[in-house]
C-alpha cells in the first residue's frame, strides 16, 4: 500500500479509441505491441471489474483511516497477503460499529482499479466482525466505552422512593408491557398515580423518541420514579435502547429510572446506566409499588411484636414494682424514727455546746490570771523607758566628748602642716596667675608675679631668670 492517503476511486473516462486500441492490440496483433500506461490500466481494470465481480473477503483490518471526507481507507490482510480496501461513506454510515485495527472482519465487495496510480484495491459495500454480529460487536463496544467513563458505577446511582407516589411509564401505548404494568400497579397499589408518556419503541428512529418522551417525563410535576421500557424481541427490535444518547440522558436524569426491557437474559445499555434495572417490565412494576397486602401484614406482624413487646416491659415493671414494696417502710414509722433521731442530735449539739462554752471560759480565767494588770505593765515599762533615757543621754554626751578630742587633735596636727606656718618663718609663695612658681623656668623676664608673705603680699616684675 502506498504510503500517501489513499483517494477515493472513481471511474475513469476513457475514450472508446483507447479502449479498443488496448483491446485489438492484445487479442488480434500477432506482432508485439507497445501499450500506454493509460491502455494498460484501463484492460487490467476491464478484466478485473469483468471477469472477478462482487466478491465476499475476510481479513484483518490494518492501516485503519476514517478520512474527513467520511470515506474509509484500510487494508485487509491474511498471514501471507494484503489488499487495499475502500469504503465509502454511503456504506459505511450504515455500519453498527467502529472497525478498528487487529479486527477480523468479512466484507464484501467488488475489486475495481485507481487508474492514476495502477493499484487494484476492494471497494467495500458491507462489513461485519467475525465471530460475532455487527450490532453484538456496536454493543460491546459502547458497553466498554460507557464502562471506561464510570456510567456503569453503582455510587453515582439514586435510590428507588419505597413508597412512590406518581410513575411515569416511558413505552409504547399499545404494547403488552404497558398493560403489564398497569394490571400489576391496579392490584398491587391502586393509590399510586400513573403518567405514560407514549413512544415508539422499535425501528430506525426509535432512540430519538424514546429520548424525547423520557424527557418529557423528567419534566411532569411531582414524579417520584420513571419506568422505561418494552417487553421481548429480537436485539435488533431492541436496539434503540443501546443508543448512546438514550444511556447518557438516563445517567444524567435526577429522577430515579429503572430500565425493563425485554425479558430477564436480554441486556440493553439502558439497562447498565439505569438506576435499577428490571428483568421484565411487569417485574419493574413489582420493584416499584409495595403490594398492599404485603404492607397490611407487615403493619401487622410489627402491631403484634409491639403488643408482646409492650406485654414483656409491662410484665417487667410489675415485678419491679413489687420488690421496691417490699422494700418501702411504713412513712409513719418512718417519721417517727426520724423524729426520734432528731431528738437525739438536739440533745448532741446542746451538749457539745455547752462544753465548748465551758472549755472557752476556762481558758480564758487562765489567759486572765497571767496577763496580770495592765496598769501595773504601764508602770514597768515606764520605768525601763526612763532607765534606757538616762543611758542614751550619757552614752551620748561620752561620744561628742570623744569626738571633740579627736577634732582637736586632728585639727593641731592640721595646723602644723599648713604652708602659712612655712611662711611665718619667713618664706615666702610667689604665684603667677595663681599658679605656684616651683620651678625658674615657669617664668620669664618681664613677668608679673605675685609674692604672698607673712604679713601681706606684693606684686613684682622678673628682672632676671636664672637656672639651677
Amino acid at each position: 500500500m502506498s504510503d500517501a492517503p489513499n483517494q477515493p476511486l472513481r471511474k475513469t473516462d476513457v475514450s472508446a479509441q483507447a479502449t479498443l486500441g488496448a483491446a485489438d492490440i492484445l487479442t488480434k496483433s500477432s506482432e508485439p505491441s507497445i501499450l500506454s500506461i493509460e491502455q494498460l490500466n484501463v484492460y487490467i481494470k476491464q478484466l478485473l471489474e469483468g471477469q472477478v465481480g462482487m466478491v465476499w473477503v475476510k481479513g484483518e483490518i490494518s492501516n485503519f483511516k476514517a478520512h474527513s471526507s467520511g470515506h474509509f481507507y484500510f487494508s485487509l490482510k491474511d498471514p501471507k497477503s494484503q489488499i487495499t480496501a475502500v469504503m465509502f461513506r454511503g456504506h459505511n454510515s450504515r455500519l453498527k460499529f467502529k472497525p478498528t485495527d487487529g479486527m477480523e472482519v468479512i466484507v464484501r465487495g467488488r475489486i475495481t482499479v485507481y487508474e492514476p496510480r495502477g493499484n487494484y484495491q476492494l471497494m467495500c459495500e458491507m462489513m461485519e466482525p467475525v465471530g460475532a454480529g455487527a450490532l453484538q460487536k456496536a454493543f460491546e463496544q459502547l458497553k466498554a466505552k460507557l464502562k471506561a467513563e464510570g456510567l456503569f458505577e453503582s455510587s453515582r446511582k439514586k435510590a428507588i422512593p419505597t413508597f412512590p407516589r406518581h410513575i411515569a411509564v416511558v413505552t409504547s401505548p399499545t404494547g403488552a408491557a404497558i398493560r403489564d404494568i398497569l394490571n400489576v400497579l391496579s392490584r398491587r397499589a391502586k393509590s399510586i398515580q400513573v403518567t405514560v408518556v407514549p413512544t415508539v419503541v422499535q425501528g430506525e428512529g426509535a432512540a430519538p423518541q424514546i429520548c424525547e418522551a423520557l424527557k418529557k417525563a423528567m419534566k411532569l410535576p411531582g414524579v417520584d420514579v420513571v419506568i422505561v421500557g418494552r417487553g421481548g424481541g429480537s436485539i435488533e427490535d431492541m436496539w434503540c435502547f443501546n443508543d448512546e444518547t438514550l444511556a447518557r440522558l438516563i445517567a444524567s436524569s435526577s429522577i430515579p429510572i429503572i430500565s425493563a426491557v425485554g425479558h430477564e437474559i436480554d441486556f440493553t445499555i439502558a439497562d447498565f446506566v439505569a438506576d435499577l434495572r428490571a428483568p421484565t417490565p411487569s417485574a419493574a412494576a413489582e420493584l416499584v409499588a409495595k403490594s398492599s397486602g404485603e404492607l397490611v401484614n407487615k403493619v401487622k406482624s410489627l402491631e403484634r411484636m409491639l403488643h408482646m413487646s409492650f406485654e414483656k416491659k409491662m410484665k417487667h415493671l410489675r415485678e419491679k414494682m413489687l420488690g421496691l414494696s417490699k422494700r418501702l417502710v411504713d412513712p409513719k414509722r418512718r417519721l417517727q424514727d426520724l423524729e426520734l433521731r432528731n431528738d437525739d442530735l438536739l440533745n448532741r449539739l446542746e451538749f457539745a455546746m455547752n462544753r465548748l462554752l465551758k472549755e472557752r471560759s476556762h481558758r480564758v480565767e487562765l489567759l486572765t490570771e497571767k496577763l496580770g494588770s495592765p496598769q501595773d505593765l504601764i508602770d514597768e515599762k515606764r520605768k525601763d523607758l526612763q532607765y534606757l533615757k538616762a543611758r542614751t543621754e550619757k552614752a551620748l554626751l561620752f561620744s561628742i566628748e570623744k569626738k571633740h578630742a579627736r577634732m582637736s587633735r586632728l585639727m593641731g596636727i592640721l595646723d602644723s602642716l599648713s604652708p602659712l606656718k612655712v611662711v611665718e618663718r619667713g618664706y615666702s609663695i610667689v604665684t603667677k596667675n595663681n599658679e605656684v612658681i616651683k620651678s625658674a623656668n615657669q617664668v620669664k623676664k618681664g613677668d608679673m608675679i605675685d609674692v604672698r608673705l607673712a604679713q601681706g603680699s606684693l606684686t613684682a616684675v622678673v628682672d632676671s631668670v636664672k637656672g639651677e
